[in-house]
């Protein structure tokens, strides 16, 4: 029976976050963590920050923060915006740029939060289905519209769109907001941020969460026209003028000085990424041609679901997703070289075991 003040209580069907398994024995290739640590000066600014400090409120601006991803990515202050991770600047940006009576348009195949947030703004929405391939067709974005969001690379397949297309995208939507979700631009791809200049209605939102190991930390950004961001800026400052901690602002900036650790981390998690793809497809696997620090495949013979049980029952901890066209895959984030090694190992003994495979 519902009690009366149950009945003016919002009600929606959350977003439910990917495992965070707990253990020291374990292989964690669920939630496409970067499997390196963060910088080194990055632990050093973490054992000097002074804890005096915390008593004070942060800086509402993270004004360092933002001259150092501006000074970084070669932009003006203006042009750049952070928040607690790129989900709260993307959130931000739903409830800012998505305030038509028009659907806005988001891949069928995409993050689940989408949607979510959609139902939660009360915002209408279409869906636009992949092709064949699981590749995003940009005329299918070419209908009016409240606003379009789409992620390159594609998450779960990690399929990248090309910038050519991206500008095609945004030259037949002039009259709303294209936000490009760049959480994994760094592992493959050329970032929409070089369009910025041309579309003064394009917001590109990365994240310190994958390429420099920061997930725990929380740090998101976009970057756009300033008269874009201003908007935003103003949605942020009606419910929560802090939203970036101290340390957050601390240990970002000192992230974005090392270019060179940098540089190295990502070479290694694409190289390890690309040795995968050879590896996976020896065993049986089809895996689509990834540009990010996870692969989506599936198996010729084995059911997904049975994969997944088996890595779990030997603490190795990969992602499957119910859904249309999606039951029959694994995405397996990229882990160090040993932490691959021992995933390929394992799979080969399994699926020969059940007669799934030859030899190797």
């Amino acid at each position: 029976m519902t009690k009366p003040w149950e009945e003016n209580i919002r009600k929606v069907v959350p977003y439910v976050p990917g495992e965070q398994p707990k253990g020291e024995r374990l292989i964690k290739l669920n939630t496409n963590e970067n499997p390196y640590p963060p910088a080194p000066n990055v632990a050093a600014a973490l054992g000097q920050m002074e804890i005096e400090k915390l008593r004070r409120y942060p800086d509402p601006t993270a004004s360092d923060l933002v001259c150092a991803l501006a000074q970084y990515y070669g932009l003006e202050k203006a042009q750049v915006f952070v928040g607690v991770g790129s989900d709260d600047v993307l959130g931000m940006a739903f409830l800012t740029y998505f305030h038509s009576r028009k659907p806005i348009l988001f891949p069928d195949i995409t993050y689940s939060f989408y949607p979510v947030w959609a139902n939660l703004f009360g915002i209408p929405y279409k869906t636009k289905k992949l092709d064949d391939n699981f590749y995003i067709r940009p005329e299918d974005y070419f209908e009016d519209n409240g606003g379009v969001i789409f992620p390159n690379p594609n998450a779960p397949t990690g399929l990248y769109l090309p910038l050519e297309q991206v500008e095609e995208i945004l030259k037949h939507n002039q009259s709303s907001v294209v936000i490009v979700d760049e959480a994994y631009i760094d592992f493959g791809g050329v970032s929409a941020r070089t369009l910025l200049d041309r579309y003064e209605n394009l917001l590109v939102v990365q994240t310190f969460s994958k390429s420099r190991s920061m997930a725990g930390v929380r740090i998101g950004y976009a970057f756009g026209s300033p008269e874009l961001l201003k908007a935003m800026e103003n949605v942020k400052y009606s419910y929560n003028s802090y939203t970036m901690n101290m340390p957050s602002i601390v240990l970002g900036v000192e992230a974005l000085k090392n270019r060179d650790y940098f540089t190295r981390t990502i070479d290694k998690i694409v190289k390890t990424r690309e040795r995968a793809k050879d590896k996976f497809r020896t065993l049986g696997f089809h895996c689509l041609d990834s540009s990010a620090n996870f692969l989506f495949m599936t198996h010729e013979k084995k059911d997904a679901k049975q994969i997944l049980e088996a890595l779990r029952s030997n603490q190795i901890y990969v992602r499957h997703f119910d859904g249309p066209r999606l039951s029959d895959y694994l995405r397996v984030t990229i882990g160090t070289d040993e932490e691959m090694e021992t995933v390929y190992e394992f799979l080969a003994s399994y699926l020969r075991l059940n007669n799934e495979f030859g030899s190797w």
